[in-house]
């Protein structure tokens, strides 16, 4: 359920209040069809939200903003040349319609004032934000042409038009008895839907609120009504105006049992005003809005937490190739007890019967010698059958080599998505998440979607902490860190950290040729355990070594290296003396 043009009005006048005259600071694109706009007004920095989203569209003050996608699309960075630094100079709302119209002044070069403008156009799915000049369309956040909307285009150039049908009367403007007047020329069907009809800006909520406020039935018929009905009518208006008031407003919202929004209002609503409702009440239409649009907002799943699960669902996958890889290899272990059996036949060839299924010899190979039962094809000789138990063997041998190898890489590819989900739960940033997915992609386990493709500016960093007596330590939280801080930020002497055979992030003590005081190799070795996979697990062994000593393999993954003449030490992770030593991060 979205506001309504009445309540609407109420709203402009709170950001009128808050805004005409502020400077717009900063401008981003936080969705497809979302802008926020950061404010700056009499030392105070307001975050105004305006969205053409189709479930929740909007313009409000937030006092939660979301975070800023690292790039701008081309929609953001147009609005942020023409808008960024210029004054709002009126607020404004198109009679009680849900059009808000934000004019924002510049001064030119000469000295005169140019005026630009954001319409703000809330209605549903054709909700939309459109920037105008001069009465014409420089650009929208949905652009609809003539093959969306043959009457109404909005792109670029063209003059601006109102949506159609915005021709009924603003019940704050006019006089009750001229609302009235033409009320009452609609002398057939719902009285509920006349007043709709008649008002501009008034929905099934306030009409219902009117006929109640009148003491007739909600669903009475227009050609029932009698002089009577229609003063009273009259006099609910007059009371609906004066609620709505600039300090008679009581924004406040109905919800429904299933936590839905059954009514959004900028006055009391007396029909609703019972006590089985769960009716909230608020300060500020901004305040309802910003809750609004947190209440209706979809439960997104993090970013977070999608990758976690794509990359559980890797290590399962692979598991069970691991699994399966065992279990041949096990099957092709047995490569010298089929070549065994072939030199039993081949040592016993004469003895064998053609047609026989099977024959028992002494198995020499057995100690002290047994006898064995060997199964035969009774359709091959018996050369032929003991051809078949060395073709197997060779077979068998050629594929414990390749299941061998297989085996390792499975391994190997398992104990490096744990290193991914080391880091994934280490991410403090959405930057880091998707320096995480893109090294998957580039390692051909994820694809990239041609939806979700973007460019990062910049790059994560990795933590940086000075202790107490200046030590400078690093530590990586995932992979792309990992390699920059052990092979780019680390001097030779230095001293590098690992949990022992265990996923983590490597951590540097900047030592040079000194050896670390055993304060500055402990803080290190809780560093090196708690951001590893074994955080929840005591007595951690932690290896650590001159850096020189650390070595990456030629085509490795990233993050992975070797390392020799190590020494350990053994911790159990300690959150709250992590955490401590968090506090002091540069």
């Amino acid at each position: 359920m979205s506001i309504d043009g009445i309540s609407l009005s109420a709203l402009v006048i709170e950001l009128s209040n808050l805004l005409t005259g502020g400077r717009i600071a900063k401008v981003y694109q936080i969705d497809k069809s979302t802008l926020v706009l950061w404010i700056r007004q009499l030392k105070r920095d307001y975050c105004l939200i305006i969205s053409a989203n189709a479930e929740n569209p909007g313009i409000y003050i937030t006092s939660s903003p979301s975070e800023n996608p690292a790039v701008p699309p081309a929609f953001c960075m147009l609005i942020r040349k023409h808008f960024e630094e210029g004054r709002i100079s009126r607020i404004y709302q198109h009679s009680l319609d849900r059009i808000i119209c934000l004019e924002v002044d510049f001064r030119e070069d000469g000295g005169g004032i140019a005026t630009k403008s954001l319409t703000v156009e809330i209605m549903g799915k054709h909700s939309n934000i459109i920037f105008t000049q001069d009465g014409h369309i420089v650009d929208a956040i949905k652009r609809v042409g003539a093959n969306v909307n043959r009457f109404r285009q909005i792109l670029p150039g063209l003059e601006y038009q109102l949506p159609p049908g915005q021709k009924r009367l603003n019940l704050l403007q006019v006089s009750t008895y001229e609302f009235l007047a033409v009320l009452r020329s609609q002398n057939s069907g719902l009285l509920s839907k006349a007043i709709i009809n008649t008002a501009a800006g008034i929905g099934a909520v306030i009409s219902t609120e009117i006929i109640w406020r009148a003491g007739l039935p909600i669903n009475i018929e227009m050609g029932l009504m009698d002089d009577a009905d229609f003063l009273s009518v009259g006099e609910a208006i007059d009371s609906v105006k004066k609620a709505m008031q600039v300090d008679e407003v009581e924004p406040n919202i109905v919800l429904n049992d299933d936590a839905g929004i059954k009514a959004i209002s900028a006055i009391a609503l007396e029909h609703l005003n019972k006590p089985e409702n769960n009716r909230r009440v608020f300060t500020s239409l901004n305040e309802m809005l910003d809750f609004i649009s947190t209440y209706q907002k979809p439960k997104s799943v993090p970013d977070r937490v999608l990758l976690a699960k794509v990359v559980e669902s890797l290590i399962t996958r692979l598991s069970r190739k691991r699994e399966v890889l065992i279990n041949e290899l096990t099957d092709a272990k047995n490569a010298n007890q089929v070549r065994q059996r072939g030199d039993l036949l081949m040592a016993n060839l004469y003895n064998i019967n053609a047609q026989a299924s099977e024959i028992t010899i002494q198995d020499f190979y057995s100690d002290p010698p047994q006898e064995i039962t060997i199964e035969l094809d009774p359709r091959l000789t018996p050369i032929e059958n003991v051809q078949v138990y060395y073709n197997k063997y060779a077979k068998f041998k050629r594929a414990h080599e390749i299941l061998v190898d297989q085996l390792k890489q499975c391994v190997d590819e398992i104990d490096y998505l744990e290193g991914i989900t080391v880091a994934v739960n280490n991410a403090g940033s959405s930057i880091e998440i998707h320096e995480i997915r893109q090294e998957l992609i580039s390692q051909g386990y994820l694809k990239e979607s041609v939806k979700k493709r973007m460019k990062v500016s910049g790059k994560s960093v990795p933590i940086t902490i000075t202790t107490l007596d200046g030590t400078v330590i690093f530590v990586g939280k995932n992979n792309q860190q990992n390699d920059n801080v052990t092979f780019k930020q680390a001097g030779p002497d230095d001293l590098w950290l690992h949990t022992k055979n265990i996923p983590g992030s490597h951590v540097i003590i900047r030592t040079g040729k000194q050896h670390p005081s055993e304060s500055d190799l402990f803080i290190a070795a809780q560093l090196a355990a708690y951001f590893s996979k074994a955080r929840s697990s005591s007595s951690v062994p932690v290896d650590y070594v001159r850096r020189r000593f650390v070595k990456k393999p030629a085509g490795a993954k990233p993050g992975f290296v070797i390392y020799t003449n190590q020494s350990t030490i053994n911790v159990t992770p300690d959150e709250a003396f992590v955490k401590s030593v968090l506090e002091i991060v540069e």
